[in-house]
Parts: C-alpha cells; sequence; structure tokens
C-alpha cells in the first residue's frame, strides 16, 4: 500500500473517529429536544430497545413548552435569572477591572498578599463560604431579595485575575505618556486600557453571565420567595415526590440550555483569545 493509500485511509478513520465523538455529544442533547416535544408516555418508549425514532418526535407537540410558560411561570424564573446575570456582568467587570488594574498598575502595601488572596478565591469550594455568605446577608436584610443574589457574584476572582494579567502586559510607555498630558489613573483605564482589552472583557462577561446561570445552590439558599426564584432551582419544580414530568423537564432545560448556547456561540472566538492570551501571559 503506498504512502498517500495510507495517510488517506488515516484520515477516513480519524473523520470517522470524530463523527462518532460528536454523535456521542448531540444525541442525548437531540434525544431531550425531541422528548421535549413528545407526550410522556413516549418518552423512553424508543429507548429500549434502542430506535432512531428516539431522536426525533413523531407526533411532535408543544404542550410542555405551553406548560412550563403559562402554568408553571417558568417564564418568570428566567427574566429573574436574566436580570441577575446581567446586573452581576455589569457591577462584576467594573469590579474586576477596577481592581484588576490596581492589582497591575498601582503600588500600595499588600498588595501582592491582596493578590494571592484573590486567586485563592475561586481556588475554594463555594460549600466552604456558603453558610457564612448566607449570614452576611441574612444581617443585611438581603434574604429574598436581588440583592442578595447579585452582589454576593460581583466580585469575581477569575475576572479580576483576567483583567490584571491583560493589563499587566500593555507597555508602561503608553501609561507614562498618558501621565505626562494630565490623564488621571481612571481616564487611563478607561480610555487606554479598556479599548486594548476587548476580548478580556467579552470573556469575562461571559464567564460571569454564566457563573449566574448556571447558580444554583446559592439561589437555593438565599431565596425562599417564589417571585425570586431562578431557572436552576425552577427546574427542580418538575421533579415531584413520586414522579417526574418528564417532558416539561425536558422542556425547562431546553430553554435553559439555549439562552447561554446563544450568547456564547457568536463571542467564543473572544471568550477562548481571552483565556488562552491570559494563560500565555
Amino acid at each position: 500500500m503506498s504512502t498517500r493509500s495510507i495517510a488517506v485511509a488515516k484520515g477516513i478513520l480519524l473523520h470517522l473517529l470524530y463523527i462518532f465523538v460528536g454523535l456521542l455529544v448531540v444525541g442525548p442533547l437531540l434525544w431531550a429536544l425531541a422528548s421535549s416535544l413528545r407526550p410522556r408516555d413516549e418518552i423512553f418508549k424508543f429507548l429500549m430497545p434502542f430506535s432512531l425514532k428516539a431522536l426525533y418526535p413523531t407526533t411532535p407537540t408543544l404542550e410542555a413548552y405551553r406548560v412550563i410558560f403559562f402554568e408553571k411561570d417558568f417564564g418568570r424564573a428566567v427574566l429573574n435569572t436574566g436580570l441577575v446575570a446581567v446586573a452581576t456582568v455589569v457591577g462584576g467587570l467594573l469590579v474586576a477591572a477596577l481592581a484588576g488594574f490596581a492589582f497591575a498598575r498601582l503600588d500600595f502595601p499588600g498588595k501582592r498578599a491582596l493578590f494571592v488572596l484573590t486567586v485563592v478565591t475561586f481556588l475554594v469550594p463555594f460549600e466552604a463560604i456558603a453558610i457564612p455568605l448566607y449570614d452576611l446577608i441574612q444581617q443585611l436584610g438581603w434574604v429574598d431579595t436581588y440583592a442578595g443574589l447579585i452582589v454576593p457574584g460581583v466580585a469575581n476572582g477569575i475576572a479580576i485575575f483576567l483583567f490584571r494579567q491583560a493589563f499587566a502586559e500593555i507597555p508602561n510607555d503608553l501609561v507614562d505618556a498618558a501621565r505626562l498630558d494630565g490623564a488621571s489613573w481612571l481616564g487611563i483605564l478607561f480610555h487606554i486600557f479598556l479599548p486594548l482589552t476587548k476580548p478580556v472583557i467579552v470573556g469575562a462577561a461571559l464567564l460571569l453571565f454564566l457563573f449566574q446561570w448556571e447558580s444554583f445552590l446559592w439561589p437555593l439558599i438565599a431565596v425562599r420567595d417564589e417571585r425570586y426564584k431562578v431557572v436552576q432551582v425552577a427546574l427542580s419544580d418538575f421533579q415531584l415526590q413520586y414522579q417526574t414530568l418528564w417532558e416539561q423537564l425536558f422542556a425547562a432545560s431546553i430553554v435553559a440550555a439555549i439562552i447561554p448556547l446563544l450568547l456564547l456561540l457568536p463571542f467564543q472566538r473572544h471568550y477562548v483569545r481571552s483565556v488562552v492570551g491570559t494563560g500565555l501571559k
């Protein structure tokens, strides 16, 4: 067999492997989407034995989506989560940019120790700080409020780390020239540093948004009022004591997954650049 034939055979095998891995990833998602469009008694009908009909609905219906939005008030949970996530992104970017700039460019006592503590914060499991954090927001009167959901997520150690690493790579000549022209530190941050680090802004924004959108434990602890329920907590409502409302659970899961996906796909290039670039630096 010639070298060319061997290379072609390897290419075909490699592509078959890619297709197989892709089916392993996409298959369960297609089944979940199809299940959200089926009556409940058909969801597991084509799994044992497996049939390709499991991947598409034979009698599609939007009844599950109608129920979750018009009877189970899942739309309110989506709006609550969106509000919390967007507010966290706005506040988190401001805090992370200011903190990252201070760590990268300003000299003050204890800077190194504070930066080490900042890095440690995203290495500590959230479960370790959940109880003292709840005690703090209870003393502030933030239980069952949007503030209790938003404020603890604003100061994010990973976002601060990303900004600090990006700002540290900007040449000192730009800073010195701006200072000679009379620019303030805030002016340098907003007019020079931030425009030069747009991929980091996008990456940090996506991290903050996904952190809040996927959050379950903290909203479960901090909120008991149904008016402030978020998506991940609302998903548990479809698992009753003696049964699971599968078609409604799948419908709600599809809605919960597609919103961050619509944000991540257009900006994934910037996200990858921010994380990889920061890692290299």
